[in-house]
């Protein structure tokens, strides 16, 4: 199986993500270490990435999952994927691939990111990132779970949930 953990800078892809992975006994990989080296420099600035800079971003993690799926890999991985077309480029034609889409108030998430340290995504992003969010429609392969409550909360909720899918 692999879980992609959806949303925008902020709403803890990696802490959730990485919570899901060692509950899971996957691997967990960090969808931002496979952006080229100007997208993370053009972010770094506090300019907006374009569809035009995402588009070898996703494609790349794609091939990644690709792989994973052909070795029988359970892989979570953190990934922002705002919009459909994005997540279409990394879930269609993959059967196993689940969505989890982590929300909450902008407020909240501009705290988070004000606490961060090490990362090159200003905050100064966020608000152009909620602009471009289209939130994924419910369906049996998406879960959109409020990231209010702690982390592990909201991992315990994703389990539940993965682990009803999986049957």
């Amino acid at each position: 199986m692999i879980v992609i953990v959806m949303g925008v800078c902020g709403a803890g892809k990696t802490t959730v993500g990485e919570l899901i992975a060692e509950a899971l006994g996957a691997r967990f990989a960090e969808g931002d270490k496979f952006h080229p080296a100007a997208n993370v420099e053009k972010m770094s600035r506090g300019e907006p990435l374009t569809d035009d800079d995402r588009w070898p971003w996703l494609e790349s993690i794609g091939r990644s999952i690709d792989q994973w799926q052909r070795d029988g890999e359970d892989v979570v991985i953190a990934c922002s994927a705002l919009k459909a077309v994005y997540r279409d480029v990394l879930m269609e034609g993959r059967p196993g691939v689940r969505l989890v889409y982590l929300h909450g108030n902008e407020a909240l998430l501009a705290e988070r990111m004000a606490q961060r340290e090490h990362h090159y995504m200003p905050a100064s992003l966020l608000p152009s990132q909620i602009a471009t969010l289209e939130p994924p429609a419910p369906s049996d392969a998406v879960l959109a779970v409020d990231v209010a409550r702690p982390p592990e909360a909201v991992a315990a909720d994703i389990m539940a949930w993965i682990g009803e899918v999986r049957h």
